[in-house]
């Protein structure tokens, strides 16, 4: 990574497990360390479960989130479940399980099964078009507060979306009508097959922001802390009516883009191996054993209680039987017009025997 990229960047804990910041470091007691290491790891297990059940032809084409599990963590636990809103793009398994979504419909959606899409929680449905769903999130905001209701929203995206005309439109409304909703970057570098360096000649992603008149934060996206305090100011700031943030969060898909895809195809070995030795997890790791919280049947219990987890997921999902056809035409608008009613009375009578 060229050092003049990388010299404003915020960063708490260094890939060795250093609190180079300890003025910055959230006053958490020692449980809530160590609940943030078993979020850790059950994101990390249950994304490469995915992958394991797209390999046996149990699920379609899966978009890992590996090496991106503090930007997802530090961002997702700044939010209220009951009124804030997030927008996640495709690579967002773990904002979405931390923010209200049950295991068990992740991994429906991704078997294909639309129930996975039908959840209690603030999540809207995953965008797959590229840099869509922040213009979705600024509208819903504003709605929110048009409607006079507590709340702001989250888009999620990568560094390929800020090459897109929406990702601009919604910044610049955002900061125009200063709308309460952040815009969370996971900079991982590469967009498919395409590098950071041929997206934007811009020193950093988080400067696009000036072009909107909102702040933009560029931060150590495998810090877990952070993402967390520059999430944390920016959650303030849309709450007190301040407007929108852009939080560039450096990072790295450690994986192939999705499971349809071969990363070793385009990137350099030397790459992949400087990124795999700032490991979000290896990093935390580190820095509990430094703090002294780190016991040596520690990690054990812990991935025995995410295995147990994700395995009964796996079994819930893969009993939910698929929606009926001509449940298609239910969940489109709260009243049904009568151009759906027709077509959906149309299958019904196609669908009968010796129709």
């Amino acid at each position: 990574m060229p050092e003049n990229y990388l010299k404003n960047m915020l960063q708490i804990l260094d890939h060795e497990g250093n609190v180079v910041q300890p003025d910055l470091l959230p006053p958490w007691s020692d449980e809530k360390f160590l609940e943030i290491y078993r979020q850790f790891v059950l994101l990390r297990m249950a994304d490469q479960k995915l992958v394991n059940l797209q390999r046996q032809g149990r699920s379609g084409t899966y978009a890992q989130i590996e090496g991106q599990e503090a930007c997802q963590i530090g961002s997702a636990i700044c939010l209220d479940k009951k009124t804030d809103w997030i927008f996640p793009s495709f690579r967002e398994l773990g904002v979405c399980l931390l923010h209200g979504v049950p295991l068990e419909k992740i991994y429906l959606y991704w078997m294909g099964n639309e129930w996975g899409s039908h959840v209690d929680a603030n999540v809207a449905p995953v965008s797959i078009p590229v840099g869509s769903h922040p213009a979705h999130a600024v509208g819903y905001a504003w709605g929110l507060r048009m409607q006079k209701k507590q709340g702001i929203t989250v888009s999620y995206f990568g560094d390929g979306a800020t090459s897109t005309g929406d990702f601009y439109e919604a910044m610049n409304f955002a900061g125009v009508f200063k709308i309460p909703t952040i815009f969370f970057c996971q900079n991982n570098q590469w967009a498919i097959s395409i590098p950071r360096s041929r997206q934007t000649a811009a020193k950093t992603l988080a400067q696009k922001a000036d072009s909107a008149g909102i702040p933009g934060v560029q931060v150590d996206g495998n810090d877990i802390f952070a993402c967390f305090s520059a999430m944390s100011e920016a959650v303030a700031r849309a709450r007190n009516g301040e407007g929108a943030t852009l939080i560039e969060a450096v990072t790295y898909r450690a994986g192939n883009h999705t499971t349809s895809d071969d990363e070793s195809r385009y990137r350099p070995r030397e790459e992949v191996e400087y990124w795999k030795a700032r490991d979000p997890i290896l990093r935390y790791k580190l820095f509990l054993q430094k703090k002294g919280l780190w016991k040596d049947d520690f990690e054990k219990v812990v991935i025995k209680e995410a295995d147990e987890k994700i395995q009964k997921a796996v079994e819930i999902a893969s009993k939910t039987p698929p929606p009926k056809p001509e449940e298609m035409f239910d969940y489109l608008f709260a009243e049904p017009t009568q151009t759906l009613k027709d077509q959906k009375e149309f299958l019904l009578n196609s669908l009968k025997p010796n129709s």
